[in-house]
């Protein structure tokens, strides 16, 4: 059971402060990227990124929301990502864009939308290492967790059971100490958490009990 705090509803004034709070008890640290074309919101690029993993040891776990991931997906893997997450919706050749992060040195993870059916995902095979199975619309944070999603995640598992690697099911999007026992039970093993951890009074202890819930369901 993994926790990926998101630095989406953190302090991005005091970036590197946010993530050395957690760094100790996160597992990752979740970057969401956004481009202000596949998704509505404009976040940060890779400079930011390439500027924290220079200061910081934690994993770094890039979910990228833009356009154009056959281009720029690789080059966060060569930053030094942990694993580099992009859009299905987005990419022209996902099996390449897979094949690239890995060979830059990443696991290579694909997200799929609320809409989008994990058909998308099942024709990749073994090409991938993680489903990110977004439980919100993605571009902000802050929003409620979409229950009906609950149903994609077990089929995700599903999918990653089969693969002849460690694929993972990660869940990203309302996830907090109401609902994290839900994804882990549908089958989910990796959590996004962002307002819910920066929001704490404590971000470190709010990743730890995360991880016990999780862990007990």
């Amino acid at each position: 059971m993994l926790i990926s705090p998101s630095v989406l509803n953190a302090d991005l004034s005091r970036l590197h402060a946010q993530v050395d709070s957690i760094a100790a008890v996160a597992d990752m640290i979740h970057l969401d990227v956004m481009d202000n074309h596949f998704v509505p919101n404009l976040t940060f690029g890779l400079p930011v990124i390439e500027s924290l993993l220079q200061s910081s040891d934690i994993r770094a776990d890039c979910h990228l929301m833009i356009d154009d991931p056959d281009r720029w997906a690789p080059p966060y893997a060569r930053a030094g990502a942990y694993s580099v997450t992009f859009h299905v919706e987005a990419a022209r050749d996902p099996a390449r864009v897979c094949a690239d992060i890995r060979k830059a040195g990443a696991r290579a993870g694909v997200a799929v939308k609320p809409g989008t059916d994990l058909g998308e995902i099942d024709v990749l095979g073994d090409a991938l290492d993680m489903i990110l199975v977004m439980t919100v619309e993605p571009g902000f944070g802050g929003q409620s967790f979409m229950a009906e999603m609950l149903e994609k995640v077990t089929r995700a598992r599903r999918l990653a059971d089969r693969a002849e690697g460690d694929v993972w099911v990660q869940v990203d999007g309302g996830v907090g100490p109401d609902t994290i026992a839900l994804c882990a039970e549908a089958g989910a093993n990796v959590f996004v958490a962002g307002s819910a951890v920066f929001r704490a009074a404590d971000p470190a202890a709010m990743v730890e009990s995360l991880r016990s819930i999780a862990a007990h369901a």
